[in-house]
């Protein structure tokens, strides 16, 4: 038991009206809850900060409910067991589950998966070997179907997502370009993960320079961010490419709704756009683990995390996340 302890939890205020701020936040404090019978108290390592939460700060329909007001912001944790009232965990084991940005959570046994220290850092349960990860496997290799090679380009390139994203379509074979934000990220992504090129999408004649990094034009367009990128890929989409959508992080501070790109080339060149959510595809789960984690053990698929230490600072983390501050998976440390 958490004896003595309090339960910091940081709960949404308000509905946030564009970009979030720092007032849309509240950091409240409580007592330590106490775990029934299936259930699980685990007190949080490590919390994932993601883009998807922007959406469910808003009070629109969506395909996941909003957050209520005064409730616990969302978000997928690595978490010590502390107490366990279900005889599937025991008190000390590492746990993945839906804790949110709180220090104290009790969970269902049921949504929990125990991760091994031993197998690979605790941390990479949030990052390239948990959802950024596998939505990356999916939305590339099910519905982006790249052939050897072909142009792949990737937005975002140096995120969570889009890095492994990236390294998986060279691994098939593929030519792949990037698009990021700033000259230190598109290093990253060329030096390091070893995409064939990188652009900036804040220096000035995008659409020029990328037509002259895909000059066979593009196949796959994997797509992460929306907005100038998405209008400057567009015109360069080959006969019968396919574009997974798996976000548009460029509008997700939009009030109005922003003029989309001409559709008639879905027609014209018979393209396939196709957006998705990963929690689709729990089928995956297995073959993505199994080919990921190889990759990754054998330096094939190279990952990056960018820590804040301390959940008070979590809502800065985050709008800095919307805002383009972070590189590489956004990661919160709880505790130690």
């Amino acid at each position: 038991m958490a004896t003595g302890h309090k339960n910091r939890q940081i709960v949404l205020k308000r509905r946030p009206v564009g970009a979030p701020a720092a007032e849309d936040f509240a950091i409240v404090e409580g007592a330590v809850p106490e775990p029934g019978d299936g259930e699980v108290l685990a007190r949080a390592l490590w919390l994932s900060l993601d883009p998807y939460m922007r959406g469910r700060m808003s009070d629109r329909k969506s395909y996941a409910p909003s957050v209520a007001l005064g409730a616990v912001m969302v978000a997928r944790t690595v978490s010590r067991v502390i107490d366990s009232r279900d005889s599937g965990f025991a008190p000390g084991e590492i746990v993945l589950g839906p804790g949110g940005w709180q220090d104290y959570a009790v969970l269902p046994a049921a949504s929990l998966r125990k991760l091994d220290p031993d197998a690979a850092p605790v941390s990479t349960a949030l990052g390239v070997l948990g959802m950024p990860g596998m939505t990356a496997y999916v939305g590339l290799l099910d519905i982006g179907r790249p052939a050897k090679g072909e142009t792949v380009v990737v937005s975002a390139a140096s995120g969570a997502v889009g890095s492994v994203v990236g390294q998986i379509a060279r691994i098939k074979g593929c030519r792949v370009v990037g698009v990021a934000g700033g000259d230190t990220k598109c290093r990253y992504v060329v030096d390091e993960l070893g995409f064939d090129a990188c652009l900036d999408h804040r220096a000035p004649g995008l659409a020029d320079a990328l037509a002259r990094a895909c000059p066979g034009g593009i196949d796959v367009y994997f797509e992460n961010v929306g907005g100038a990128v998405q209008r400057a890929v567009w015109p360069l989409l080959n006969d019968f490419a396919r574009v997974p959508v798996c976000g548009l992080i460029a509008q997700y501070n939009d009030v109005e709704p922003v003029p989309g790109p001409n559709l008639t080339p879905v027609v014209t060149k018979r393209l396939t756009v196709r957006g998705f959510i990963v929690s689709d595809h729990g089928d995956r789960w297995g073959d993505f683990y199994r080919d990921v984690s190889a990759w990754v053990r054998e330096g094939r698929i190279k990952y990056r995390e960018d820590v804040v230490d301390g959940l008070e600072r979590a809502p800065e983390a985050f709008i800095g996340l919307l805002e383009g501050r972070n590189f590489g998976k956004l990661l919160v440390r709880v505790t130690g």
